[in-house]
């Protein structure tokens, strides 16, 4: 944990103890580290793939921190591609939601 929140604070310049979620994935693309601070304490998620590969999206510069949405991070832990193009767009506008009976 404290290797990884080095990184996000010295190479990507960015703080670590923010309320981001900073992605890590190996060469291989079969290995994720999520961390993220979480009142008093940092958070690791770890995942392997047994068979696989994270679909990631294409990087430029390793050392450059790439923002994703929530859903694209669930798109990412489940093996989808993150630039999903058949998405949904995202409603904006909608001041109340309403069930109504079938």
């Amino acid at each position: 944990m404290n290797g990884l929140s080095i990184i996000v604070s010295d190479t990507l310049s960015l703080a670590p103890l923010s309320q981001a979620w900073f992605v890590f994935c190996n060469k291989r693309r079969d290995k994720l580290k999520v961390l993220f601070w979480d009142t008093n304490g940092f958070w690791l998620y770890y995942r392997r793939l047994e068979q696989g590969r994270f679909q990631l999206p294409k990087q430029t510069d390793e050392h450059t921190a790439r923002g994703i949405e929530q859903r694209q991070l669930q798109w990412l832990l489940s093996g989808l591609p993150v630039s999903n193009q058949t998405r949904h767009s995202t409603l904006s506008g909608l001041s109340e939601m309403m069930i109504l009976p079938a």
